[in-house]
């Protein structure tokens, strides 16, 4: 039995075969023209190893030939109307077991989002060690020449400031290459612990210029994950998961009765990596669906980077609040150390202001950015506690992750336990304060520490109890953030170490990275598409004292074809760099109304740290914006864009742009500099 799902230009064939086992038999972008015979027993809808039984498969560390994949047979499957698409729901059962895997399908988008709910309908236990999420076995041609010359797999490195570093890889150097029909070699990416992207973010693709389909997917979590390519039956797999047993220290006992359900993964498929990336974007813009306030792009201005640097008083705010609204910011963040004396890295956790810096009170500076037409912000980092923090010698040990008995410290700090009544009381307390009675309609909320592998709190494993612990903090922002609709939040781990769409799906902004140098931003900036709406992405825009009217346009194109987030030494800047900060925001307020329906593409190729040149281009309404930076010494460049071009920004930049057959010329005669171009494209 054949069950077809396609949509679009997206083929999704469900097979249920002769003894009752369900295979995804094709996921590809157009006609499926595989016809490999495929057993099902290697291309399960779901894969799930339980405690006991056999992994009947030479596997290695594959998650391959489990029992869920062997001994569950289709019972049904149903499909549900959403405003948007629709929901399909395969049942799977064995009678100890009952499995139900969803397929989120979108109207006019190639991308599928899936996940998987397990219950144990019998009279035992059921000990979960791994349950994917998604499972796909077929993204290959099948012939093994055509493999190992046209597949290669994009894996996203990503690290305090250096985030979004994509490396392509072929099959030959992961190590893939099919010399016999059984082979234990798998590449497998994963994470595990509370920053979701502190070395890879939870993403990957792969890309076979044969059959002209590009996987892309992401997983939609912030805590730990894993997914895996590899070869079975000479056919290339790839499963994604949550936290898993063998990579994360995750297990789940099941009670007769119980469920559990994994993590939701999203999946596109187009004809290349850009045209996957731009049916991502389109995908994420369902998911997160604007969310509220904060939709009509507003320009930023945070304290801290390369400016008061967490070090704010009352003297310092005013002139730089004067600066922030003469540039044109409409929101104004006050960054880290606002509650403490001196050091407060470990003392952190009570949120309240320390009167030496703010003699006449915080509430006067938050009076006076409004005075200025802006909005008041506030920094915060409501998921810890400091060790030295007067809380933590009053709070249970059970508020905080425990380890063998003892409190998880990292960096100074505890991470609190978001499933302790006492962790959200006091974390809904304080963002209360702050918005009822300092006035703020901004929070960003940081997140520095790494908590590790889980805690052992009511759990049945250390990872079991980070997962229970990553759906409570979800849940108490889902609060949150209804009781206050008109609240900005800004998502923001160290950078973009939670850069993720389990954050994403709810906050409305992410801060992209900590790098403090504009130069380096660059290539962060120009990549953040791959992984963020440029709607939701902050880029910092933060010239230094001493900066030229180069330098300070250089920062403000770094930030313009994303989120302004403004900071710098405003206050000390000569008027021409002050000039070009003014010109750049005021340019970004006539077509920031475009940003959310723009889909992203990279005219040179995605950024890489050393090349010359670094461009990023978004489409919307007919017309492309390019940022376009020369980093090098070459003078002039070709931009492979046809149409006709104009310099947006800086109007005094010295550039000159020439259309010509194969694209448009630009002669940047001054190097470290950067401009923004508008192009109407002609084919």
């Amino acid at each position: 039995m054949l069950l077809d799902f396609s949509q679009g230009n997206m083929t999704f064939v469900v097979e249920v075969d002769e003894n009752g086992r369900a295979m995804l038999r094709h996921f590809c972008n157009g006609p499926a023209t595989d016809e490999r015979e495929k057993e099902a027993k290697w291309c399960p809808l779901a894969e799930i190893h339980v405690t006991g039984e056999n992994a009947d498969a030479h596997h290695g560390m594959k998650h391959i030939g489990s029992y869920g994949s062997r001994a569950l047979k289709y019972a049904s499957h149903g499909t549900e109307t959403e405003k948007d698409g629709k929901r399909v729901v395969f049942l799977l059962s064995d009678g100890r077991m009952n499995v139900r895997v969803s397929y989120r399908f979108y109207n006019g988008i190639q991308a599928v989002r899936a996940w998987c709910e397990v219950k144990n309908v019998g009279t035992d236990p059921l000990g979960l060690e791994y349950v994917s999420s998604f499972s796909y076995t077929g993204l290959d041609a099948g012939e093994p020449a055509p493999l190992y010359k046209s597949v290669r797999v994009a894996v996203p490195h990503n690290g305090n400031v250096r985030e979004c570093n994509w490396q392509w890889y072929g099959m030959e150097e992961l190590g893939l290459r099919r010399i016999s029909s059984s082979c234990t070699k798998h590449c497998t990416v994963s994470n595990t612990g509370t920053w979701s992207g502190k070395e890879f973010l939870p993403m990957g693709a792969v890309e076979n210029g044969d059959t002209g389909c590009c996987y892309l997917w992401q997983i939609e979590h912030h805590g730990s994950w894993q997914w895996e390519l590899g070869e079975v039956s000479q056919m290339l797999y790839l499963k994604l998961s949550g936290p898993t047993e063998q990579e994360n220290h995750w297990y789940k006992e099941l009670q007769p009765g119980e469920s559990f359900t994994t993590v939701p993964v999203a999946l596109t498929v187009a004809g290349n990596f850009e045209a996957a990336v731009a049916e991502m974007t389109k995908y994420r813009r369902a998911l997160f669906q604007g969310n509220g306030a904060g939709a009509g792009m507003p320009v930023i201005f945070n304290d801290y980077m390369n400016c008061l640097g967490g070090d704010p008083t009352e003297e310092r705010e005013l002139p730089m609040i004067d600066a922030a609204a003469a540039a044109g910011a409409e929101y104004y963040c006050i960054d880290a150390g606002w509650y403490a004396d001196g050091t407060w890295w470990e003392t952190v956790g009570e949120w309240l202001p320390f009167k030496g810096r703010f003699p006449n009170g915080i509430k006067r500076v938050f009076d006076y950015i409004r005075e200025k037409g802006m909005i008041p912000g506030i920094w915060l980092e409501i998921e810890v506690m400091g060790i030295e923090c007067p809380l933590a010698k009053e709070w249970e040990d059970e508020c905080f992750f425990l380890r063998h008995g003892k409190r998880v410290i990292d960096h100074g700090r505890y991470q609190l336990d978001f499933r302790h009544p006492r962790v959200r009381a006091h974390a809904t307390a304080v963002v209360d304060r702050v918005i009822r009675e300092y006035g703020v309609g901004y929070i960003k909320m940081d997140y520095n520490i790494e908590a590790g592998i889980g805690t052992e709190v009511s759990a049945d494993s250390f990872g079991d109890g980070l997962l229970q612990h990553n759906r409570a903090y979800l849940a108490w922002l889902d609060e949150t953030l209804a009781r206050y609709p008109d609240l900005v939040w800004e998502n923001c781990s160290s950078g973009g170490m939670r850069m993720d769409y389990a954050m994403l799906q709810r906050a409305h902004i992410q801060s992209v990275t900590d790098q403090t140098d504009y130069r380096k931003m660059t290539v962060i900036a120009a990549a953040a598409p791959t992984a963020v709406l440029p709607e939701q992405a902050a880029v910092w825009s933060y010239p230094l004292a001493d900066a030229d009217a180069d330098a300070a346009a250089f920062n403000m194109v770094n930030a313009m074809l994303q989120r302004i987030h403004l900071s710098g030494k405003l206050t000390q800047l000569s008027e021409p760099a002050f000039r070009a900060v003014r010109e750049g925001v005021a340019v970004y307020k006539t077509y920031r109304h475009l940003l959310p329906a723009a889909l992203p593409f990279w005219p040179m190729g995605l950024p890489q740290v050393g090349r010359p040149w670094q461009a990023l281009g978004l489409r919307a309404e007919g017309r492309a914006l390019v940022a376009l930076w020369r980093m090098g010494d070459e003078e002039s460049t070709l931009l492979p864009v046809r149409g006709r071009a104009r310099i947006l920004y800086p109007t005094e930049s010295g550039a000159c742009v020439t259309a010509c057959t194969d694209g448009i010329r630009i002669r940047m005669p001054r190097a470290s500099t950067a401009v923004l171009l508008e192009i109407i494209e002609t084919v």
